[in-house]
């Protein structure tokens, strides 16, 4: 892939360092040589895939793992990418040694591969960070003296909480893509006074899966004076993100959303507000240059490249984890994940139609466009209790609860946005109504087998309730074993 040791780095990183001359090209390096397959030739592999989980009514089923919005198996891609550079590691930028270089080359070259699969701009600046909830408080650090924020009360809490040395304007939650651009645009005109501001907004919800209209809601928000940026956690597994034709001044996203593994995230943008700002964290690393004054005080030279939000020795690993998952859904091609996937949302979207006690969950309507996200209640059923007799009695792994977007699941439920309740039910027993929900989700490695046997489970819970008694065990819903 483009991300090898011994691959030309890119003008994004600016100034970073090179290999020395010196050094042997890194050619002995086993690298994995196989090419991903094409989605539209079924589900790509994964790791966990033959995983068997025992059932309480006896015998194993191999797991169905449908909760790919909290966190996607990783591809079997990355997992051999990683496996095969892991012996070579070594910390970065600052190693005389061969492994050193080895590694600082990967590591920056991991940078320009996420930054092309981003499509980011030539003065864009791509930092590593730990997840899109770091990615995001990064940017809240970064904000201007008397930047105003603007966000729908439908995100993410990792969009919706970071901005707390902000004054922050809420949005209500729309309730077709027009009025979120309309509600945005009539916001935005009456801020006063008028200075730097800053939308952000959410690429696919993780709780309705639905796709929010990115492209006109960065217009809006440049016809007024303010920038924008794109939480795309839950739309990078699932569809392209090009920086440059949305039109948005950042985009936040997590690794192990895009089947790498944990730890890992990425802040990629606009530099001004990156550069100005104090680094994120004080250290190694972040500085080019630390000198002692006379009077006793230290004096900085702080770097202007990413590496000024990046101090400490850096997840190498991680990054070149990312840079491998963008490599692979790219070979892949986003034509046929995207056909293959919008196949498996409709069969769950009819298998769940045919059960008049569910009610899938929606801001923009049944036939919005979504990715592989769905969240649901089933009328006389606890969420926790349905999603613990999923996973005990079919082998199949769901969340249940608030997803970390409280506000909008209770809106969703007809509840008030202060209404209290917690992710999990810790107050309901089995078959006690709660204010939690049940998701669904699934992505490019999940096989048709898991969808049909969750919609099967579905039906025969609703018809004819669970095989087992369940009790609720530390704010949990859990078989009971007696």
């Amino acid at each position: 892939m483009s991300a090898y040791p011994n691959a030309t780095v890119s003008p994004l990183t600016e100034a970073a360092p090179a290999v020395s001359a010196a050094v042997p090209a890194p050619a002995t390096v086993p690298v994995s040589t196989a090419s991903t397959p094409s989605a539209s030739d079924g589900p790509l592999p994964v790791l966990g895939r033959d995983v068997t989980v025992p059932l309480v009514t006896g015998g194993h089923v191999t797991y169905a793992a449908l909760d790919y919005a909290a966190s996607a198996p990783a591809l079997q891609r990355v997992w051999d990418d990683v496996a095969a550079y892991a012996p070579y590691y070594g910390s970065v930028h600052r190693g005389a040694g061969y492994l050193s270089q080895l590694s600082t080359d990967l590591f920056e070259s991991s940078r320009a591969t996420v930054a092309a699969f981003l499509g980011c701009r030539p003065d864009d600046q791509v930092v590593f960070t730990r997840s899109t909830t770091d990615s995001l408080n990064l940017l809240a650090h970064v904000l201007p003296e008397g930047c105003e924020v603007f966000v729908f009360e439908t995100e993410h809490h990792a969009s919706l909480l970071p901005w707390r040395g902000a004054r922050v304007t809420y949005l209500d939650a729309p309730r077709t893509p027009g009025q979120a651009v309309r509600t945005l645009e009539r916001a935005l005109a009456d801020r006063e006074p008028y200075g730097p501001a800053l939308v952000c907004v959410t690429g696919a919800s993780n709780v309705t899966g639905e796709l929010w209209p990115v492209r006109e809601l960065a217009a809006a928000a440049h016809a007024h004076g303010a920038r924008i940026v794109l939480d795309a956690a839950q739309l990078a597994p699932h569809h392209p993100v090009d920086v440059a034709d949305l039109d948005v001044d950042w985009v936040a996203f997590s690794g192990h959303k895009l089947y790498a593994p944990f730890g890992t995230g990425v802040l990629a943008g606009r530099a001004d507000w990156l550069r100005e700002a104090e680094p994120y964290l004080a250290g190694g690393g972040a500085s080019r240059r630390v000198a002692r004054r006379a009077d006793g005080g230290v004096d900085v030279d702080w770097h202007t490249t990413a590496a000024r939000h990046e101090a400490g020795s850096p997840n190498v690993i991680g990054a070149y984890a990312v840079a491998s998952a963008c490599t692979a859904l790219t070979e892949a091609g986003f034509d046929a994940l995207v056909a293959r996937e919008c196949e498996l949302i409709t069969r769950v979207r009819q298998g769940l139609a045919d059960v008049p006690q569910v009610r899938v969950l929606s801001l923009f309507g049944d036939d919005a466009p979504r990715v592989g996200v769905l969240s649901f209640v089933v009328e006389g059923w606890n969420s926790s209790h349905f999603a613990a007799a999923l996973s005990a009695e079919y082998g199949i792994g769901v969340r249940d609860g608030l997803f970390c977007a409280h506000p909008l699941v209770r809106t969703l439920l007809g509840g008030a946005p202060q209404e209290p309740g917690a992710c999990g039910a810790p107050e309901a027993g089995p078959g006690e109504r709660s204010l939690n929900a049940i998701r669904v989700s699934f992505g490019a490695g999940t096989p048709d087998e898991h969808v049909e046997r969750f919609v099967r489970a579905v039906r025969e819970l609703v018809r004819d309730g669970a095989r087992w008694s369940y009790r609720t065990e530390d704010g949990r819903c859990v078989p009971d074993r007696g």
